[in-house]
């Protein structure tokens, strides 16, 4: 019995008892059970008698009683205690636990999925870094993260667009042309400019492409246009290679070349979400919960920064996404209420931007912070961590912390192999499980046969247990935006299956024959052989059969 089954079956009981007129209340679209505390409470627990009790005009325990009669009635519940003002704690029978270790296995990677989110169009914009440099931690960090994000959402249904917003509009991209126009002439950056390895490098490529560069009319622009084709084309390749590929590449300059934005304001001076004032046109973005309104139009005329966010929110919309959520970092906290504000001043819903914050990175070695990289010279880069540690460890290490903590990335944990790294832990868990099929054939077992009232040892009915929480999981961590909540589930579900491992057989010993209880056993172990595959596989990271 899944948690999915037994919140339909207390469902069902109270549709019945309204129906027969034990208490008059609506029920909700879904009854939430999750796993008690302390497991000698039972398998199971809900508190909807505590939601419902007094909606129905009478004492939640009272309620819990009326339920828990109907609730012993259902097949597979052995017992229903009712604790404190109306907990309702629920055992399941072996047979109707150990039933979930076949339909896991039937469900295939289709297990952990649902249709939450059918139908609903997404777009999740991340990373979107500055193409004047590398990708750095913190932009490692949202690759690693959004790309999670969206395998969960796609998991529930959600149709997610995956997208990169080149911001190559702008000053700074005129003082990565003058660092690479300086470098290309040997002389040293400007004083606000870029260094590291990189300018060279690509100060070099821009002169293998045109060895007139030097000379054109306007060597700056040269060096601009060609210099940051050649960023963006590196950015790409350390995105693929880290296992992020996005749908759509938008470039901020479209937006002004095309007269978007030009456009949108002249609309928006007769929306009623701007006002003029001072010789400038301003956004009512304190309505939003900003600290300030923020100048669109400037005195000069001129567009201002979030003119460009107003119209990039406009395109999304024409291009029919119902949410659009934007991943930013820590120092973008302001951007929630404006980007809010730019919705409003389009005449939508607030409600269609959703603004998560990230937060830093530090990485560690020997216990000291890593803070130069060795080609980006002021920063850590996104190759840096994955020569360090590898794609697997990277991104894992990465996701299971909520984004907006501060995380330290220990260089010498992640590359140990013990269950001290989480990311070992959790792949060694599934190695483990192919090893141990591997060996069944070897021993001639197979999944001929199952019988779920077997499966009844505690180690058995904890790693079913978590197994069963594995969809909820999924679908917490997508309502939430929270990928974390899936590696940090995966780390418990491995933990109890080396302690299943150690107290259970699969194979029996020497020449001892061939049972039901193994075979039936067969189907747990490959259980979670898929679980753990599932979970990894929306991580981006690989289960290996082998370690």
């Amino acid at each position: 019995m899944t948690p999915e089954e037994l919140s339909a079956a207390i469902a069902a009981c109270l549709r019945d008892a309204v129906a027969a007129g034990d208490f008059a209340v609506e029920i909700p679209a879904e009854v939430r059970v999750e796993r008690p505390k302390n497991r000698e409470h039972g398998d199971w627990a809900t508190n909807v008698a505590m939601q419902l009790g007094k909606k129905a005009g009478m004492n939640p325990r009272q309620f819990a009683e009326i339920l828990s009669a109907r609730l012993a009635k259902i097949d597979g519940v052995t017992k229903v205690d009712i604790a404190g003002p109306g907990f309702l704690n629920i055992t399941v029978d072996a047979a109707a636990a150990g039933s979930l270790a076949r339909t896991i296995v039937e469900a295939g990677p289709a297990y952990g999925t649902a249709e939450e989110y059918a139908g609903k169009r997404i777009n999740l914009e991340f990373v979107s870094a500055n193409p004047t440099g590398p990708i750095h931690l913190g932009g490692t960090r949202w690759a690693a993260l959004g790309d999670s994000l969206a395998r969960i959402l796609q998991a529930q249904g959600a149709q997610v667009t995956r997208e990169y917003y080149f911001n190559d509009h702008g000053t700074q991209i005129d003082r990565f042309a003058r660092s690479l126009l300086a470098s290309a002439k040997g002389e040293p950056a400007p004083e606000d400019g870029y260094g590291g390895e990189y300018i060279s490098d690509i100060a070099r490529a821009v002169l293998e492409q045109n060895p007139e560069a030097l000379s054109a009319a306007d060597p700056q622009e040269e060096f601009r246009s060609r210099g940051v084709e050649l960023m963006f084309a590196a950015i790409k390749k350390s995105l693929h290679e880290f296992g992020v590929d996005f749908d759509v590449y938008f470039h901020e300059n479209d937006l002004f070349d095309s007269g978007a934005v030009s456009a949108l304001l002249e609309q928006l001076k007769t929306s009623g979400s701007l006002y003029f004032e001072a010789g400038a046109w301003w956004l009512k973005s304190t309505d939003f919960g900003d600290d300030k309104d923020r100048v669109v139009i400037k005195s000069d005329g001129d567009a201002a920064y979030i003119a460009g966010d107003i119209a990039y929110f406009k395109n999304k919309r024409d291009r029919g996404f119902d949410l659009c959520i934007y991943m930013l970092g820590a120092d973008h906290h302001g951007y929630v209420a404006r980007l809010k504000a730019a919705a409003a001043a389009m005449g939508d819903s607030a409600e269609r931007v959703e603004v998560l914050i990230g937060q830093m990175v530090n990485l560690v070695k020997d216990g000291v912070p890593v803070r130069m990289s060795k080609r980006a010279g002021t920063v850590v880069t996104m190759e840096d961590l994955v020569d360090a540690v590898g794609v697997d460890a990277a991104r894992y290490a990465l996701t299971r912390s909520h984004a907006d903590s501060n995380i330290d990335v220990d260089l010498d944990l992640l590359t140990r192999r013990s269950n001290e790294n989480p990311v070992f832990y959790v792949q060694y868990a599934h190695a483990r499980t192919c090893a141990v099929a591997r060996n069944a054939v070897d021993a001639g077992v197979d999944r001929s046969a199952f019988d779920a009232s077997l499966l009844d040892h505690a180690t058995e009915n904890e790693l079913l247990a978590h197994l069963g929480a594995y969809p909820s999981v999924v679908a917490t961590a997508a309502k939430f935006r929270e990928p974390h909540r899936v590696a940090r589930h995966l780390e418990v579900i491995a933990g109890a299956y080396h302690r299943w491992y150690d107290s259970c057989r699969v194979t029996p010993l020497g020449d001892a024959e061939v049972t039901d209880l193994n075979r039936t056993r067969l189907w747990l172990n490959d259980a979670t052989t898929q679980v753990l595959a599932n979970g990894l596989g929306l991580l981006g990271v690989t289960a290996p059969e082998r370690m």
